[in-house]
């Protein structure tokens, strides 16, 4: 039988090789700086523009690790809705949306108030507003109770499971979550940022809840670096990373679970490489706001129509998929005709390019690389 961490006598004293760490710490708390001032140094209107891009790509890809596919227009309006950003017209939101960006601006903008089992279960609550995850009903704003079993990570398919992990019986949960808050939410001689990845990798570890659980010790971890920055602006996002790593997270947390030292310094190298790596993300989110700002500034006497307007600012921020002539009539709720007389017009003014292909398969993407 498998002996998980939080088995171990150990638990839940972790311990480190800090002089392995101290070297990458340091290059990621000054890389870490170093974005943050070239942000705040940016003017207002441009600031708002990438954190509500980086918001947006936080809590889609933090519910994409999961699974679950969110719409993209519905995320940004509910932010922007939230913190009061004008974006012009505002698409409505479905609640399971208005939960997760809910929970992550209380984690986010509310970085620095205590961290509670009360906030927890509200957290849980908004992801979860129908009581239900997908088809099964699950016990909601409450720690689990493992009434269908213990609860188990498994992949594989019915009859040649594979079990990754087992949490801590559900009998231990007040105990294991009163001492988590505690040092959660004591001051300590930790660095905030490896805090942020002990927190993460802890309640993770511990996963009180019947779903959700990863989602909730991501937006921890955000609020645990907003702390480190004392700052409830975001301009790069750990969880758009941890997607495009997601085998690693998951390989590195099973290990991690099933370590027989009590050693997670190769958890927390990992974080610090994968939060660097985000960093880089947010330069990527900071060349396209430019873009876009100069696009506008260029073409601030355009006449472009209102669809136009609209298509062009949702291919700078990051269009799903390819955009054609049926995607644009169905977006723009206008005819197909409509769409592609829009369509011709900005590939004639050198906005839009046709992409490679044609006939019933072109798609077009923007032309609008540097000074157009």
């Amino acid at each position: 039988m498998a002996t998980y961490y939080h088995q171990r006598p150990e638990w839940p004293n972790f311990i480190w090789d800090s002089k392995a760490l101290t070297q990458e710490l340091a290059f990621v708390r000054h890389r870490q700086g170093r974005l943050i001032g070239r942000m705040e140094g940016l003017g207002f209107p441009l600031r708002d523009e990438a954190m509500l891009q980086t918001l947006t790509q936080d809590v889609l890809k933090s519910s994409e690790i999961e699974g679950e596919i969110l719409d993209a227009d519905q995320v940004r309006s509910s932010i922007a809705r939230r913190l009061g950003m004008d974006i012009g017209a505002l698409t409505p939101a479905d609640r399971d949306v208005e939960g997760v960006v809910e929970m992550m601006l209380d984690a986010t903008q509310n970085f620095d108030k205590p961290l509670t089992a009360e906030r927890l279960f509200g957290w849980h609550a908004a992801l979860f507003p129908t009581g239900y995850s997908g088809m099964h009903k699950i016990t909601v704003g409450a720690w689990r109770s493992d009434k269908s079993g213990p609860m188990q990570v498994v992949s594989g398919r019915v009859g040649k499971e594979r079990v990754h992990y087992e949490a801590p019986e559900a009998t231990r949960l007040e105990q294991e979550m009163k001492a988590f808050l505690e040092w959660y939410n004591a001051d300590s001689d930790i660095d905030p940022v490896l805090k942020a990845a002990l927190a993460h990798l802890w309640f993770v570890t511990i996963h009180p809840f019947d779903d959700g659980n990863g989602r909730i010790a991501r937006a921890i971890a955000d609020m645990s670096l907003a702390r480190s920055e004392k700052s409830s602006q975001r301009f790069y996002s750990m969880s758009s990373q941890i997607r495009k790593e997601r085998n690693a997270y998951y390989d590195t947390l099973e290990a991690t679970q099933k370590q027989d030292n009590g050693d997670v310094t190769p958890w927390v190298q990992w974080f610090l490489g994968c939060l660097d790596r985000a960093f880089g993300g947010a330069e990527e989110t900071l060349a396209t706001v430019l873009k876009k700002a100069k696009f506008w500034e260029a073409h601030s006497f355009g006449d472009f129509n209102e669809r136009q307007r609209d298509m062009i600012n949702r291919l700078f921020d990051g269009f799903y998929g390819k955009l054609n002539t049926s995607k644009w009539a169905k977006i723009e709720k206008c005819s197909a005709d409509t769409a592609l007389r829009d369509i011709t017009d900005l590939v004639e003014r050198g906005v839009l390019k046709k992409d490679a292909g044609g006939g019933r398969s072109t798609t077009y993407s923007l032309a609008a690389t540097s000074d157009t």
